[in-house]
């Protein structure tokens, strides 16, 4: 059908105004429709980094020897949010509360990579590559998740949320770095990301990368486009309350693309500032903040998406945890496993998935960390499995056995 006049998406989303041609995903954008025959399954990763602290933000309040370790740090019982009499939430992520109650959280603790690093740059590069352990790897394991699925029908397909591409979602397969709706910017492999109308434009005139070929010119429309709807001034769904700050305003700007059905299928943001060596606190401080921060983007990101968030699975992740003990600084240093959240509408939530491995001395690795009972990729395998539907792990997450019938079933 012909668009030659103004037309509105669903929710507000975008506003497309002109009389020139609009390419075909556009159009049936306008109209809230999805190509026939497609899923419109998306995976969302964040990364937490500077290695967060799981046991203050998922307390283990049912266990004596977590208070005996963080005798000024802990979180009391009287403020923990309660879930299963043992596990409860920092009261700083109330706003997970809701989607606890309703099934659409699940946890996952003492969870982690199985490398020994605790370097931070070392243990994200292992987390974003999939293969811990090995730095020859050159690409990134959201990246190959998309490697056996349909081909791209928009340069949208793969979204980072920042000025340029990490790792995690670097690769063969086409993927753009979005800092801003306002200024596009182009990541891959361009490595001088410059604004995104301009560069994009002479890329894809002059065919310098094949990556983009065959979607560069509705990417182009795209850009206009969204332009022209005058994001900074986009109206989020009643009750979704983004706070301030980077990591709000980069859910925020995901949601907007996610609800104008550009054809976003993974994407990529990340929140930094948790390593808490120094008076990290408690029910206050600097954890608490960053917490306040993290869970409410997440649960405005949630409640934005409205119907979609039935089709979206968003997953949590840090590059290791912190040390059961305090340390004379009343913080916490580098440790070892961590808890990851899993959010969506397919989601079995309510529940703590994985084996809890106990706060003894005993039991602690290396004696001083919690230990890790489940490798991250399990994690991140069922839902690049079960949800992408990317049956073909073994290239995802390579070297690692990772069949499901080892899954954790926090997804239906």
């Amino acid at each position: 059908m012909a668009i030659t006049r103004r037309i509105f998406l669903r929710n507000s989303a975008l506003a497309i105004v002109g009389t020139a041609a609009i390419p075909a995903f556009l159009t049936r954008a306008a109209y809230g429709t999805a190509e026939p025959g497609t899923k419109n399954k998306r995976l969302v990763v964040i990364f937490q980094r500077g290695a967060a602290d799981g046991l203050n933000i998922v307390v283990p309040h049912g266990e004596q020897a977590y208070y005996a370790m963080r005798p000024t740090i802990n979180i009391p019982r009287s403020s923990v949010i309660d879930l299963d009499g043992f596990f409860g939430l920092h009261p700083s992520i109330s706003p997970f509360q809701p989607l606890w109650q309703q099934g659409h959280l699940a946890i996952v603790h003492a969870a982690g990579s199985p490398d020994p690093t605790r370097s931070h740059f070392d243990a994200q590069d292992f987390m974003e590559s999939g293969t811990p352990g090995l730095k020859a790897t050159d690409d990134g394991w959201l990246n190959r998740a998309l490697h056996s699925l349909p081909p791209p029908k928009s340069a949208f397909r793969a979204i980072a949320l920042g000025p340029s591409l990490p790792r995690i979602i670097s690769g063969s397969e086409p993927a753009v770095a979005v800092n801003n709706i306002s200024d596009f910017r182009v990541g891959g492999r361009n490595p001088y990301a410059a604004p995104f109308a301009n560069t994009f434009e002479a890329m894809y005139e002059q065919s310098v990368d094949s990556v983009l070929h065959g979607t560069g010119q509705e990417t182009l429309e795209a850009v206009k486009m969204l332009k022209s709807a005058d994001p900074a001034h986009y109206m989020p769904a009643a009750g979704a309350n983004y706070p301030g700050g980077r990591f709000g305003d980069s859910l925020k700007q995901l949601a907007q693309l996610i609800k104008a059905n550009l054809g976003v299928q993974v994407a990529f943001a990340d929140i930094g500032g948790w390593d808490h060596h120094v008076n990290e606190g408690n029910t206050q401080g600097q954890i608490a903040n960053l917490l306040r921060d993290f869970s409410q983007s997440l649960a405005a990101f949630w409640i934005d998406l409205g119907d979609l968030a039935e089709e979206t699975v968003v997953v949590t992740m840090s590059e290791f945890g912190r040390t059961a003990r305090e340390n004379g600084n009343r913080g916490t240093d580098h440790g070892h496993a961590n808890v990851m959240f899993v959010m969506g509408g397919s989601v079995k939530g309510g529940k703590v998935y994985g084996k809890w491995p106990g706060l003894d001395q005993s039991q602690l690795y290396e004696g001083r960390d919690l230990a890790v009972t489940t490798d991250f990729r399990r994690v991140l395998g069922e839902a690049v499995y079960h949800h992408l539907g990317n049956k073909s792990l073994d290239k995802v997450f390579p070297g690692f056995e990772n069949r499901p019938g080892q899954f954790l079933h926090f997804l239906s």
